[in-house]
Parts: structure tokens; sequence; C-alpha cells
């Protein structure tokens, strides 16, 4: 039997030099993933240092508003923002629960930070729906029955929260029950109540049980509330009152559905 020919030997011997073709491929690939390795790293040093490192991404300006009596100064002084921190490094939640903590007034506050330079402080104070006398001075009481200032004056077109249980029995008994804090929470119910139109004559919610709340008008007017349950039909009820009666000096919504007005 004939051996292979010279030709035949030469192929083979071509075939059986070089590397194969699998160690071949794994050389480029494995230079590949080094490169995208020292690129991610060099990427992420870069960011850290951009956002930490670097004097352009700094705090340079603290913005305020929504204020109304509090002052943009008072604001940033208490927020106590660090002017030339990193910008990415200001704690956000913690100035915000520190504003609500020392600023009673503020309601509702967003703090945010504002690329490349400003932390921006956005702030709601809280609305007095009436305030209750301590001292000589009023105490501001909002929406939720929070107390949150003590102020010299009583601010314009607030009602003053009068507590007038002198009483012995019933009203005793409900001031037992409820407690001052009840009290108050069923006069800020009805303070929220109460028409636009006559809120701005109210001068006093004068509390004497938890079921006998009247409101002392502009005037010399009065007006027998009750509770503060059925607010809203007592509110309809005694805006049609006052327009079918207008010269009346009192007016009783205690009952919605059997209203009376008296004198004139």
């Amino acid at each position: 039997m004939a051996g292979p020919t010279t030709a035949e030997r030469g192929e083979r011997q071509q075939e059986s030099s070089g590397p194969p073709p699998a160690r071949r491929s794994r050389r480029p690939r494995l230079r590949t993933i080094v490169i995208l390795a020292v690129a991610v790293v060099l990427l992420a040093s870069g960011s850290v240092w951009l956002l930490y490192g670097s004097p352009w991404l700094r705090v340079e300006r603290v913005s305020v508003s929504g204020t109304r009596v509090l002052t943009p100064a008072q604001v940033r002084s208490t927020a106590a923002v660090p002017v030339g921190a990193p910008l990415v490094s200001i704690d956000t939640d913690a100035i915000e629960a520190r504003l609500r903590r020392k600023l009673p007034r503020i309601d509702s506050v967003d703090v945010v930070r504002s690329w490349p330079h400003q932390i921006g402080v956005k702030v709601t104070e809280r609305t007095a729906v009436l305030v209750m006398h301590k001292g000589g001075e009023f105490v501001e009481v909002d929406h939720e029955g929070v107390r949150f200032a003590t102020v010299a004056q009583a601010p314009k077109g607030v009602p003053v929260m009068e507590l007038a249980i002198s009483r012995p029995g019933t009203a005793a008994a409900g001031l037992r029950r409820f407690g001052t804090e009840g009290l108050v929470r069923e006069a800020v119910r009805i303070a929220a109540d109460i028409p636009p139109a006559v809120a701005r004559t109210t001068r006093t919610l004068k509390v004497r049980s938890y079921d006998d709340i009247s409101l002392e008008l502009s005037g010399g007017r009065t007006v027998s509330w009750g509770s503060a349950e059925n607010g809203p039909a007592k509110a309809r009820t005694l805006t049609a009152l006052m327009k079918a009666a207008p010269d009346a000096r009192h007016f009783d919504v205690t009952v919605p559905t059997a209203p009376a007005s008296s004198g004139s």
C-alpha cells in the first residue's frame, strides 16, 4: 500500500502548526475585558471625585420660598445647610426634620438639590383658624388643633376661642369627659365649617360645653351653633337664615333642620 505523497505530508504539517482556534480567539477577548474593567474603574473614580472632591458641584446658595410670617433668613438659619459642602452629601431629610422640629409654624417643607450649586427649601406655613388667650398673648391653633405659635396680637380675621365653663353640672361633666383638648378640637372643627362671609365677622367662639358652643359676631350678633356635628349643614342653614332675616341679632342652628332667629 502506497504511503502519503509529499503534498499530503505538507498539508498535515501546516494543519498541526500554530495555536488552536479557541486559544487564538480567547486572547483578544481577555484583552477587551481588561480594558473595559479599567475604563469602568476610571469612570467610577472620576465620578466620585467630581461629586465629592471637585469644586464644581458644591453648595453656593440656599433659596427659600413659601414663607408668609417666617422670614427666609429664619428658615436658612434653622436649616443650617453647610455652604461649600459637596451638593451630593447634603442630607435633605435631616434638614426637613430639623425645620419642622425647630419651627412649629411650618406645616410641611420640601428640601431639594438644584444642580449644580443650590439647595431649594419650599415651606408651607400653618394657618390659624382660631387663637386662644395665654396671659396677655395669643396662641395660634391650626385646622388640626396644633398650637404652633404665640403672638402678641391676634391675627386679623381669626376668632378668639373663649372657654366659659363656669356652671356646674352638665358643662363640668363635659369638661371632665372630653378635657380641654377635646373642647379645643370641637372649636377647631366649628371654625373650619363657619361660612366664609360669617367667619370674616366672627370675633369669638365661646365654648360652654361639648354641645354648647356659640359665635359672637361683630355688631353684637350671636349664633348658637351647638356641637361640631353636622357642621356643613349648619353652615348652609346659617347662610340662608341670615339672608332671610338680615336684621336679626341672634341665630340658632343647633338643629339645622329647625333653625330660628330673633331680635332686630
